[in-house]
Order: C-alpha cells, then structure tokens, then sequence
C-alpha cells in the first residue's frame, strides 16, 4: 500500500499550505474541487502513484492549510504555484469540476505546468441550464457569516448543481452534510474561481487560446447532464492544443478507476 508523505509549502503571502506526496516519477498535482480536501483524491493519487509522483493539496482554507484573508482567485493561483515548485518546480496538474477552473487559472497566468487534464470544470457557456443567481456569491457569505453553513448545502446543491429543492434538502439533513460543513465557507471561493470563466451562459475567456497552450485533456461523463457537456465542448473549441475523452457510463463524480487509465495514457 502506498503511503502518503505529508509536507507544508507556504504561498506568497505566507499561508501555509499542506499536501501529501505519493508514487516515482514525474510530477503530476491533484486539484479538488468544491467541497474536496486532499484526501478527496487520495484514490486516484494511489492508482496513479506507480507512475508519477503524486501531489494531493489542501486548497486554502481546508484541512490543515491557512487561510489568509481576503480571499482573491489570485491567493488560489499562488497557493497551486507552491505546490508545484515544491514538486520541482515544473509538475503537470489534473483538476476536477471547479478545481479543473483553477488548473486553467493557474496554467493562463503562466504557472509552470508541463500537462493540463480536466474532469468537468462546470462552467455554463449556453442556455441548457440557467445562469447562476446574480448574488450568488453574496448569498454564500452571508449563510456562512450568519452561522448558518449548513443551509450552504442545500443552497449549492440546487443554485449550481440544479439539484431539485427537496433532493437537496434531505442531502442537507444528513450526516454527509454534517461532515461537510467545516468547508461552507470555501464554496464561494469556488464561485469566484468559477466566475473567471463564465457561469452566466456567455463565451469563455477568448484570451485562454494564447495563454493556456499546454496539451489539454478534456474530459467529461457520457451520463453527465447537457450544460457540462457543453462546458466541455467550449473547451476543446477555444484550446490550441486540446484532445477531448467522453468517460462512457460516468457522471461528474467518475471514480478512480474511470479516471486513472485515462490520465495515464495522456500524460505518458
């Protein structure tokens, strides 16, 4: 069994930020998304382990990295450039769902990154599914500011999931959500790194086709619902140098075993 070898870099403005180390070989970092810690992809890091050197990380404000306020998408960027200069300073990164937004980010403003792979960054680029509410972000802050994070739950799940109202409540009525609710305060950084792109059913950032020229992979579930498929497709549209991979019989949450094949061949 692999085991994971925990370490602590710190960003530019000197948050600490935790990760954990597994498998030989090239660099490769994990990036989670919303409600994920490091251990989130701690089952892919191990399937990918016998062939890279595997980078899971605490994104700011979860598990055991700081959080130094203010929040800006740019702290987030810096604090995945840490990572990577700890993995030497050159690493390839495999993001998922709003984590997948961020390895964008961070691959447009220059980060050194070798590779880019993501699962579903679920940006809304067309009409198959509504914008997310104009105060949406706002709405966040002020359920976590006023204590009530367990209510973040349920509002995310049907504001940027589109999960059914009644669905949603009875997720936050359960021990999961229980379990979730010291990360509240992190979904609307995840809005903000969402809102980079676009969650309002308009075009991606044109400038991505000059800044983020790596080889892509683009992923996405043949049983995912439309409006990720088209996040996808916007995708492969805009990037230079892209490949694009429907995962048959996967929705947004494709397990390791999905996931890890894939990654495998593309990142050689």
């Amino acid at each position: 069994m692999t085991v994971a070898e925990t370490q602590i870099t710190t960003s530019a403005d000197r948050t600490p930020i935790a990760f954990d180390r597994v498998g030989e070989g090239p660099a490769l970092v994990l990036v989670g998304g919303a409600w994920n810690t490091r251990h989130s992809g701690a089952e892919l890091a191990a399937a990918l382990a016998p062939g890279h050197s595997v980078y899971t990380y605490d994104r700011r404000g979860r598990g055991d990295s700081g959080d130094t306020p203010p929040y800006a998408v740019d702290r987030e960027i810096e604090d995945l450039q840490a990572v990577i200069e700890a993995a030497g300073d050159s690493a390839a990164l495999f993001g998922h769902s709003s984590g997948g937004a961020l390895a964008i980010e961070a691959t447009a403003a220059g980060a050194p990154v070798s590779k880019l792979a993501v699962y579903e960054p679920p940006y809304i680029v067309d009409d198959s599914r509504p914008p997310l509410a104009d105060d949406y972000i706002e709405h966040l802050e002020e359920l976590v500011a006023s204590g009530r994070r367990g209510e973040v739950v349920s509002y995310f799940m049907t504001e940027a999931v589109g999960m059914p109202p009644e669905m949603a409540q009875q997720m936050a009525d359960s021990p999961m959500a229980a379990a979730m609710e010291p990360l509240a305060h992190t979904v609307a950084y995840d809005g903000r790194v969402m809102l980079r792109g676009n969650m309002k059913g308009g075009a991606l950032p044109a400038d991505w086709r000059d800044s983020v020229t790596v080889p892509t992979l683009v992923m996405d579930g043949g049983n995912s619902p439309t409006w990720l498929h088209s996040s996808a497709h916007a995708l492969v549209a805009l990037l230079p140098d892209v490949q694009y991979r429907t995962l048959e019989g996967q929705d947004h949450a494709a397990p390791p075993e999905a996931l890890a094949p894939v990654l495998d061949e593309f990142l050689g």
